[in-house]
């Protein structure tokens, strides 16, 4: 079996932790699985190297690198130890090696006074790169052959799009051309989150950065499966902080899965799914504190169950624009100028509706992005191109998720039924053409319940029944 485990940072953020992942890795490796091992960062290292990088162009002095040097060093140096004591020479050097060359790096920023968003990726690419050496070394220590590389050794190759790079179909054949020998007698261990451009450039992945280097090489290397190590034992019917019934799902469609991650729940984000999906190849989520779980399955094809809806999820953090005026009725173009411009602010808009009158146009964006929105959208307003535009930031969307909606008719109506039935007022309501996500705004306020409602009418904490 040719698998692929990608490890998160809190698998591999103490010494404890990285031998458990290295037990996990045993015991594929004694079974002759051909592996390959992708490693996020420390847990809150790269949050670290973002603060001290941010810092240098503003900072009167550069204590902070010194501070964070003795940060890396000393944590990385101390888990090495622990875990790999015969290759610890060897791999302290490498280790001490990038830390200097990231240190070099970060006085430049602060004599310059410039951080570009080149100089930003290439810096925050260190957690990674000081953490997978460790992880090779341990699994030397248990007696498994191992060799480290980085993003840009294993062939990803992405667009220059620097913090969110994608990754282009180029890069397949030397991912394949520089790790298929490899697999026969080693297990590489390669650093998640970062890639190079054609001429050579560091980029990083973004958002689930990690998950998406694990799809990318898995796909190219026509992996039989890939595995997604993290802390939690699944992927879960709805956050369990809002309702403690939430369970694990045990299989759940690419599609089921990209829904769930665009409204805010914290699993695989779309752009880490893609790869898999194009080549059909199945990826579970486990536990690395509890590996014995079956943990989730995201697979393609139809899931045949009875359950209709399989998860609710919301997002907290966004704003309502409401863009009113008789001026737009008829008036061809007027939703291309909106977008247009909001896409030249690079703003993205997560939920769009429109009356069928065409005099109201709503969106939800990030809450974050609200006056930048409108003051990008004031020069419309001042053309006469709407009447008026109102921003409303006390409002949540929720999005009820499920493969078995799409051509099943009564799900919209049991949905709004159960929330009116609950006193929930719906403000905004948009479905996707593919039929596996209805989602809706409410007030903020009522968001965690309307969660828990539908939870309830929906039976989400039995088991499925397939």
């Amino acid at each position: 079996m040719k698998l692929i485990m990608k490890f998160g940072g809190t698998s591999v953020q103490n010494a404890e932790s990285v031998r458990r992942a290295v037990d996990i890795v045993y015991g594929r490796y004694s079974l002759q699985d051909r592996l390959l091992v992708v490693v996020s960062a420390k847990r809150g290292v790269t949050d670290r190297l973002i603060t001290c990088a941010e810092g240098m162009v503003t900072s009167r002095d550069a204590d902070e690198v010194a501070e964070l040097v003795s940060y890396l060093l000393d944590g990385h140096l101390a888990t090495l130890r622990e875990v790999a004591p015969d290759f610890c020479e060897e791999t302290s050097e490498i280790i001490t090696r990038r830390i200097e060359n990231l240190r070099d790096f970060l006085y430049a920023v602060y004599h310059l006074r410039e951080l570009t968003v080149r100089s930003r990726d290439y810096i925050i690419s260190f957690g990674e790169r000081l953490n997978a050496p460790v992880i090779s070394a341990a699994l030397r220590q248990r007696g498994i052959p191992s060799m480290v590389l980085d993003g840009c050794e294993a062939g990803i190759t992405t667009t220059a799009n620097h913090g969110d790079a994608i990754a282009l179909p180029a890069g397949e054949a030397r991912i394949r051309a520089r790790l298929e020998p490899i697999l026969d007698h080693s297990v590489p261990v390669i650093t998640g989150f970062m890639g190079c451009t054609e001429k050579g450039v560091v980029t990083t992945l973004g958002r689930s950065g990690s998950d998406y280097s694990a799809t990318i090489i898995g796909a190219a290397l026509q992996a039989d499966e890939i595995w997604i190590w993290t802390d939690v034992d699944g992927i879960m019917t709805t956050d369990p902080r809002l309702v403690p019934e939430a369970r694990v799902i045990p299989r759940i469609s690419y599609i089921e899965v990209m829904e769930l991650s665009y409204f805010g729940a914290k699993v695989m984000h779309s752009r880490s799914i893609e790869p898999a999906m194009q080549k059909g190849i199945p990826v579970r989520v486990k536990n690395t504190f509890n590996p014995e779980f079956p943990g989730t399955v995201i697979e393609g094809g139809e899931l045949k169950e009875s359950r209709v809806v399989k998860a609710i999820t919301y997002i907290d953090k966004v704003a309502a624009i409401t863009i009113t005026g008789a001026q737009m009725v008829g008036r061809p173009g007027v939703a291309r100028h909106i977008f247009s411009l909001l896409a030249e602010h690079q703003i993205n808009v997560m939920m769009i509706s429109q009356g069928s009158s065409e005099a109201n146009i709503s969106l939800i964006i990030e809450a974050h992005q609200v006056r930048t929105a409108m003051e990008a959208l004031q020069p419309l307003k001042e053309r006469c191109v709407f009447r008026d535009i109102a921003a409303n930031e006390d409002v949540c969307a929720v999005a009820v998720v499920g493969s078995g909606m799409a051509g099943m008719a009564g799900t919209a109506g049991r949905t709004f039924s159960a929330l009116g039935k609950a006193g929930i007022n719906v403000m905004m309501i948009s479905q996707g053409s593919s039929e596996v996500n209805i989602s809706f705004v409410v007030r903020q306020e009522d968001g965690p319940r309307a969660v828990h409602v539908l939870h309830q009418e929906f039976e989400l904490t039995k088991q499925e029944l397939c």
